[in-house]
């Protein structure tokens, strides 16, 4: 089962929109997730091994799941970006009333926090303003250097914090940063044994790690003595991430149009709710058959 759980985490993260943590959230293991990262990371001896059979089993289900997305999105995404960007849509906007239901107890009597989503809702498209990568017509991940290096970290750091949030994916932050289709075409082609781009890769990898080991044990504080802050700034970045898809095609090597309404598909954003609406019935079947 936490196999199967870090791969629906994984399809998440592989694309821009919800993140892997949302889904952990929407399953109903997302505290359970966050402190299991925290104790490996931090935690006694005890705790180290408590918490390693369940992210094992979930980074298992993850790197097999993100290792297929990344080949099928690097090979439709150009052609498909349109659709594709439908389903991330509806994914999206299937996930806000959805997370508003499931925390309704700690966001009640709290509205004055709401000023947290709006900060979430306009960082976004801030973050794409200023961004300069995204402006440019494409990132090389073949060459080297020391610039491009610190970015890459800088972007994995700040990827994988939202990715463990109960809101937008890691994905979007790197499709905001111009790099998305960069990243997702490097993976795909070391699957293929085009080995020119481990170096950045690793780079990036290294930058995952170092903010996995700080925004866990933050992650964890602030849910426990912020959660509604923290839950009203996850929704802002879930809204906000909304401009981030419909910009999605000006950052493709090729840049196209923004998402309108005649590139808009109805029939592919009813499979990103259908989608997320499956997984919250699961979930309430599940709590049945274990209650």
């Amino acid at each position: 089962m936490d196999i199967i759980r870090g791969a629906y985490m994984a399809v998440a993260d592989s694309v821009p929109g919800v993140s892997g943590g949302t889904i952990a959230f929407l399953l109903g293991f997302y505290d359970k997730f966050i402190s299991s990262v925290d104790d490996l990371l931090t935690g006694t001896m005890a705790e180290k091994k408590a918490a390693f059979p369940f992210l094992f089993k979930l980074v298992i289900g993850w790197a097999a799941a993100f290792l297929i997305c990344a080949v099928i999105l690097a090979n439709l995404f150009d052609t498909y970006v349109y659709e594709i960007s439908s389903v991330f849509i509806g994914l999206t906007v299937c996930a806000v009333p959805i997370v508003v239901m499931e925390e309704k107890e700690t966001l009640k009597g709290h509205y004055l926090h709401s000023i947290f989503a709006a900060i979430g809702v306009a960082a976004v498209p801030l973050l794409m303003y200023f961004n300069p990568v995204t402006r440019e017509s494409s990132v090389d991940l073949t060459q080297f250097s020391l610039e491009l290096g610190l970015f890459l970290f800088i972007a994995a750091v700040l990827s994988i914090s939202v990715m463990v949030l109960p809101g937008i994916s890691g994905s979007t932050m790197l499709l905001i940063m111009g790099l998305y289709v960069p990243l997702i075409s490097a993976v795909s082609a070391v699957v293929h044994l085009q080995f020119q781009y481990v170096p950045m890769l690793i780079v990036f990898g290294l930058g995952m790690i170092t903010g996995l080991v700080f925004i866990a044990k933050l992650l964890r504080h602030c849910l426990k003595k912020y959660r509604s802050q923290t839950i009203f700034l996850s929704i802002g970045l879930l809204i906000g991430s909304l401009y981030a898809i419909v910009m999605g095609a000006t950052t493709l090597d090729v840049p196209r149009p923004a998402m309108s309404l005649e590139t808009f598909s109805i029939l592919f954003f009813l499979v990103g709710v259908a989608i997320l609406a499956g997984l919250q019935y699961m979930k309430k079947r599940a709590e049945k058959k274990s209650a």
